[in-house]
């Protein structure tokens, strides 16, 4: 293992440009980390630790432009004006050069306005929601995670190979839950223009009332379903579901079911035959990805979750910024993150220039049981390139 991390540390020190500087004061670059630590803390534990792996790692190849980088961690409980208020004191009180974070979408958004309004950079880590990189898009704002529009283009590809034409969808109703139905409808509709969605169910986001759900939809007679509930709401669903025989000879594909932090817990539950997005940490072979796998798991003696991985990307993303800007001033590096390369354990990514997205993609693949646990089968990665949209539609999408 300590062969491995020493590999990693020269891996990130070349990838960066990095080398220590004799000399240098000793103060850090600090990040301002805004997220719901307590409110979604099985996500959130999982990021941190990818962060702070990142870190040890960028700190003990020498650092920033010779100087370490540091997140500072402040929790926003899940409330978009709690997080403003944050934002507002990292950057004026705690000095922090940028602003990074969140999970939930309506956070992310809020943020993403407030960076734009203040010229604050901030890089969404996790927010999924489409408008954070193009109806509500901004110069300030970047996005590292595949977004929700990709994810879903890539469930409907396969949803199109069955010739299932009745859908119902579920998803919680609140920004990212209508960008997941919106986007899966549209790249399904064009994939198949037959397809019919016979019901579309909004519970509110962590208050599902299952059965209800469950009922209405069974009512509606689809051939498939397209799920986006997350979390304890999803947990609800799939017991209920399950119980019922809702799933029974019908394609269910779930958005995110396949990420470790939700399909753990729902242990010899877990919904068997979905198709999913999620994170096969436990199979992956290919050297980037192997490193970093084993690396989180000598560090912390657990599996990284998908949480994990963004996190650690979040942390090498910025790096690469810094170093490319070569300083920490706001315009410098707006600049630096248009266009920007990152080496990353799922290999190079990008952040677009037009719509500040990152070409980061998604494994897709179908759940089962193994020892009585829900793990992914199947699997494939799918390059974020190649589920987004083209100059000319993003030239539509952003203001």
């Amino acid at each position: 293992m300590k062969l491995r991390r020493h590999f990693l540390k020269l891996t990130v020190a070349a990838a960066l440009g990095l080398t220590a500087v004799a000399g240098q004061a000793a103060d850090t670059i600090k990040i301002g980390e805004i997220n719901h630590y307590k409110r979604m803390a099985a996500f959130a534990g999982p990021y941190k630790n990818g962060i702070e792996l990142a870190l040890s790692q960028i700190n003990d190849a020498g650092g920033v432009l010779g100087k370490p980088l540091e997140f500072i961690y402040r929790d926003d409980q899940g409330k978009p004006g709690e997080a403003i208020k944050i934002a507002e004191e990292l950057m004026t009180r705690d000095g922090a050069v940028m602003l990074t974070g969140t999970i939930l979408s309506n956070v992310g958004l809020a943020i993403s306005s407030f960076a734009a309004e203040k010229k604050y950079l901030y890089l969404a880590s996790e927010p999924l929601a489409d408008a954070i990189v193009w109806s509500k898009g901004n110069d300030y704002t970047f996005r590292l995670r595949a977004s929700t529009y990709m994810q879903a283009a890539m469930l409907a590809e396969e949803a199109a190979k069955t010739g299932a034409t009745k859908f119902a969808t579920i998803a919680p109703n609140y920004a990212y839950g209508k960008d997941a139905v919106a986007a899966f409808k549209k790249a399904l509709l064009a994939l198949n223009p037959d397809v019919e969605f016979v019901t579309e169910q909004w519970p509110a986001l962590f208050k599902i009332d299952a059965g209800a759900e469950v009922q209405a939809i069974e009512a509606a007679k689809p051939d498939a379903i397209y799920n986006v509930t997350f979390g304890g709401d999803l947990a609800k669903f799939v017991r209920e579901g399950t119980t019922r025989g809702l799933f029974e000879g019908r394609n269910v594909y779930g958005l995110l079911t396949g990420e470790p932090e939700y399909l753990d817990p729902l242990k010899d539950e877990a919904p068997v035959g979905w198709t999913v997005t999620g994170y096969p940490w436990y199979d992956l072979t290919d050297d980037a990805n192997k490193a970093f796998v084993d690396a989180y798991m000598a560090e912390y003696d657990s599996g990284p979750g998908i949480g994990s991985l963004v996190g650690y990307m979040t942390a090498q993303s910025i790096a690469s910024a810094i170093t490319r800007a070569g300083s920490t001033d706001t315009d410098a590096l707006v600049a630096a993150f248009k266009g920007l390369e990152v080496e990353t354990p799922v290999g190079p990514i990008m952040f677009r220039e037009q719509d500040h997205q990152s070409t980061m993609g998604a494994f897709v693949g179908t759940i089962a049981l193994k020892d009585d646990a829900g793990v992914m089968v199947d699997w494939t990665y799918k390059k974020g390139e190649d589920y987004l949209p083209s100059d000319e539609e993003v030239a539509k999408l952003r203001p």
